[in-house]
């Protein structure tokens, strides 16, 4: 058990190109709100002195804090970025000599804040602890919310609102934007020093093989497969799928205008930004290779000397890569639906499948759960449907259906909403009974408040990033 963070920042060995030394700004009424014990356990840090810990931790001048530096494509458009509202405290190295960035996010003003002010609201704070503790138990690889803190203070946004702080957990913070800023600099080590580190810290196993960088790149293109299937698996849309918010990790990272579908429409939107729908439901596979492709330039000319063989070896995984998504798509929804062995005519099946639940603006979530419950009978126009599926599980023998494939519970928009206005007046009691009930998301003892699908006044048809 460690009775403090057991901190080593490898990455402060990078050139400063990557980088600012910056420390969060003082807040005098800071405290801390809310904890997760079960993380707490895991990062093998002392309960008990948690909130002491945390609290003496983020001015203390002997930690060498700092701020990421990284470019991106914004909605397509290349810019140069950072961290403009978080200070990375150090990496903490738990028990199993597992690694973790420790991060404040709403901390203060840093180099790369441009003219905001890098705080917070609590309001979107509390959101994000939601969200990603609601993906970490659906099984989907994300980033992790350790502790919120209230800085005390009201900051203006809209409104006047309650200032917070996100102590963020995760693998490691570098995008593929942190790869773009590298490939712009004039130093023609800073991009294979990113590289090398890179790989050191997320794949260590290939450090040693002969075409270890295509192999870093196969690597950490089946992370982007397999986490943008299971966004797809529950229905999840990230909203700003920017270069910048793709970790190479292969985690979800900065929930800013996210949700989670109601009604099943792929070319849903709920960012308030996205005016053309690039980061719709059924656009995540082809942003998350867009942005794949734009990681690969950054680092051709390590791949080979030859650019055109080069080129030709990244296009090879590229090409690969929808079949690779399609195939496991395809698996995917078949467990969805109850079937695991393959027919020719599956994906026609699916297919109708969905175009019902679009034509008759049907609950993703909820119609997967009454098709596991055999209860979507009570849909007279599901009829013609149901009798195809009974006629194929009769072809696929001895099935066995997953119950990890369908959730009984997402954190719903209208949902949070509803809670967070709550905490606005200090009453955290539906919060935490939310908090318990999205540990178990397969358990089917799920209460109707937070399963229930929104009324025409409940629903949220646009979400806002909170910086």
């Amino acid at each position: 058990m460690h009775t403090n963070w057991n901190f080593e920042n490898s990455y402060l060995t990078l050139p400063e190109i990557f980088y600012s030394k910056t420390r969060a700004e003082n807040f005098p009424n800071l405290k801390v709100l809310l904890r997760n014990k079960n993380l707490i356990d895991y990062l093998n840090m002392d309960i008990e002195n948690f909130d002491k810990i945390v609290l003496e931790s983020i001015n203390n001048k002997e930690i060498n804090s700092f701020s990421q530096a990284y470019a991106g494509h914004q909605f397509g458009h290349f810019t140069i970025l950072g961290d403009g509202r978080a200070t990375l405290l150090g990496e903490h190295i738990n028990n199993n000599n597992e690694r973790f960035d420790i991060q404040l996010k709403g901390s203060g003003k840093t180099p790369y804040s441009r003219n905001g002010d890098g705080k917070g609201t609590l309001k979107s704070m509390l959101r994000e602890y939601i969200v990603s503790e609601a993906m970490h138990n659906l099984d989907i690889k994300t980033t992790r919310s350790l502790a919120i803190l209230n800085t005390g203070e009201k900051i203006q946004r809209e409104k006047f609102e309650e200032g917070g702080i996100l102590i963020r957990v995760a693998k490691c913070h570098i995008r593929v934007g942190t790869f773009q800023l590298a490939s712009l600099s004039k130093k023609k080590n800073d991009i294979e020093e990113l590289l090398e580190y890179t790989i050191k810290r997320l794949h260590p196993e290939i450090l040693n093989e002969a075409d270890k960088y295509l192999k870093f790149f196969e690597k950490i293109t089946e992370d982007q497969i397999n986490l943008i299937i299971n966004w797809q698996r529950v229905g999840f849309i990230h909203g700003v799928m920017n270069t910048d918010n793709m970790s190479l990790s292969g985690e979800t990272i900065d929930y800013g205008p996210c949700a989670f579908l109601d009604e099943y429409n792929p070319n849903k939107v709920f960012s308030s930004i996205d005016k053309n729908g690039r980061y719709a439901f059924n656009n995540q596979p082809k942003i998350a290779l867009w942005n794949l492709a734009r990681l690969a330039e950054t680092f051709l000319h390590l791949i080979d000397r030859d650019e055109n063989t080069a080129i030709k070896k990244i296009e090879n995984i590229l090409k690969k890569y929808e079949a690779k998504y399609n195939n496991l798509w395809l698996e995917m929804m078949k467990n969805k639906i109850g079937i695991n062995q393959d027919h020719e005519k599956d994906r026609d099946l699916i297919k109708e499948f969905l175009d019902l639940l679009q034509i008759f603006k049907l609950d993703y979530t909820n119609t997967f759960i009454a098709l596991k419950n055999n209860s979507l009978e009570k849909y007279n126009f599901m009829n013609e449907w149901i009798s195809k599926l009974k006629l194929r599980k009769k072809i696929n023998k001895n099935v066995k259906e997953n119950k990890y494939f369908n959730p009984n519970i997402i954190p719903r928009n209208h949902i949070i909403e509803a809670i967070l206005n709550e905490c606005k007046v200090g009453n955290y009691k539906k919060f935490n009974r939310l908090i318990s009930f999205l540990k178990n998301p397969y358990n089917s003892d799920i209460p109707e408040e937070f399963s229930k699908e929104p009324s025409n006044e409940e629903k949220v048809y646009e979400t806002f990033c909170g910086t």
